[in-house]
């Protein structure tokens, strides 16, 4: 037996890529980014998403706090369009040299309506559903990283 993790890796997060700013036809606006999420092609699939958090990580030079990688926060405001794309709000402006990459969509939020229960503990999120599954789960600078769930 192996120690360490327990039952299979789950990810808690959607892969979603940067389409650019949202935008007329003359005029950009740089404070609401478009977002296209994996597997979600209709307004409908967008309605599960809105309040949503997610980050946009990248690796930066300069050493910060013993890590290369930085993290910046954002929210998942509203659907746009009928194809599936999202608006989205960071706590900073996304950079223009982020146009094409990735960002984590993660699948809960703080206070999630249907009945997650979210609690930091040291570093460490235990989430507890309905079905009494726990996941053991670390957050850092890095990003995020289920080690292991039970039941």
């Amino acid at each position: 037996m192996v120690k360490g993790r327990q039952g299979e890796r789950v990810r808690l997060y959607v892969r979603g890529s940067i389409l650019g700013y949202k935008r007329s036809k003359s005029n950009q606006y740089p404070n609401t980014s478009l977002i296209q999420i994996e597997g979600v092609n209709t307004k409908e699939e967008v309605a599960w998403y809105a309040g949503k958090r997610m980050a946009y990580i990248y690796k930066a030079k300069v050493k910060k706090n013993g890590s290369h990688y930085r993290c910046i926060r954002g929210k998942v405001t509203r659907p746009h369009g009928n194809s599936g794309v999202v608006r989205a709000k960071f706590k900073s402006n996304l950079p223009p040299r982020s146009m094409g990459a990735r960002v984590r969509v993660f699948m809960f939020s703080v206070v999630d309506a249907y009945g997650v229960d979210l609690r930091i503990r040291g570093g460490s999120i235990f989430l507890l559903q309905e079905l009494n599954l726990y996941f053991f789960c670390t957050f850092d600078q890095g990003g995020f990283a289920c080690l292991g769930w039970r039941q």
